[in-house]
């Protein structure tokens, strides 16, 4: 994504794939508000924003289509309408070939989708982060569109390599950005989440997190979660997870020893909630209203 840097992930995929873009698929996001000193200053999908971020991003990635490209946030000050037919019209011009949308709510995904079909939906999805399966699975799965779980292996807790003497950067994320889930309270009392894992795990061969990965392909055929990684290792590691086969009673036992425990912390800082479609966290609904986009103006 552009917000991702911000432009450096963009450029250094560019260059990386750059010797075999015939042979991948390339996804990135637009929806921040980005000076050209690089400052974050909030969200914006005007359509005159999409298509600068399009075609500066089709620079930086070294490509002439973007595969798929995502609204990253919901804005709440632009009609998901005018969202869709911007990118409705990058796809007409060869500039781009798939819509998503990441961190919407079932009701913004429907009006999008109504507009010009929705490809893929990204929003955070794990065995510890359900929020989810209430209406999001639900409404893509009725209107035949692919899920897209991030932090599919909860940020690395769910790997099991995260305990209180675990090394966090200085600009790490989780803890520069103050994640609930990552004070030293949740690390302790959030355990048995990875203790469940790791006891189906032993039987299988497979780490907690090969676990958690196989977990989330078993759930539905359109799932395809994107594990993120440092190094080779962990790359390995994550790629093993499609080789665990989980059966209909591994999952339930899973389910019943998950519904015995309650995770403690929300997923994500206020601050960053703030920024999520209604429907997308625990506590919050987009049934019945239009989301958090604005309908068109007549």
């Amino acid at each position: 994504a552009e917000v991702y840097g911000p432009f450096y992930s963009e450029r250094i995929v560019g260059e990386a794939l750059a010797p075999f873009r015939k042979d991948v698929v390339i996804a990135t996001k637009f929806g921040f508000n980005i000076t050209s000193k690089g400052e974050t200053i909030g969200l914006t999908s005007r359509p005159e924003n999409i298509i600068k971020v399009a075609e500066q991003s089709l620079k930086r990635l070294r490509t002439d289509v973007i595969d798929l490209f995502y609204q990253h946030r919901v804005d709440p000050t632009v009609p998901i309408e005018d969202v869709a037919g911007t990118i409705a019209q990058l796809i007409k011009e060869g500039k781009v070939k798939h819509y998503g949308l990441s961190e919407a709510g079932a009701a913004t995904i429907r009006r999008a989708h109504k507009e010009y079909p929705v490809t893929a939906v990204q929003n955070e999805y794990s065995f510890w982060t359900r929020d989810s399966e209430k209406e999001v699975l639900p409404v893509c799965q009725e209107l035949g569109i692919g899920f897209v779980p991030w932090s599919p292996v909860g940020m690395g807790y769910l790997t099991g390599r995260i305990t209180l003497d675990h090394n966090f950067t200085k600009n790490d994320l989780r803890t520069s950005a103050r994640f609930p889930r990552f004070t030293k309270e949740a690390i302790i009392k959030n355990r048995p989440i990875v203790d469940i894992l790791k006891t189906l795990g032993d039987k299988k061969g497979a780490t907690p997190g090969q676990v958690s990965l196989a977990w989330l392909l078993a759930q539905k055929p359109f799932i395809v979660p994107i594990p993120g990684t440092t190094n080779i290792s962990h790359l390995e590691e994550n790629n093993g997870g499609a080789k665990v086969e989980l059966t209909a009673e591994d999952m339930e036992d899973l389910q019943t020893e998950f519904s015995k425990i309650e995770v403690f912390g929300k997923r994500a800082p206020d601050e960053f909630i703030a920024q999520h479609d209604l429907g997308c966290n625990i506590g919050t609904s987009s049934i019945g209203t239009h989301g958090r986009s604005p309908l068109p103006k007549k």
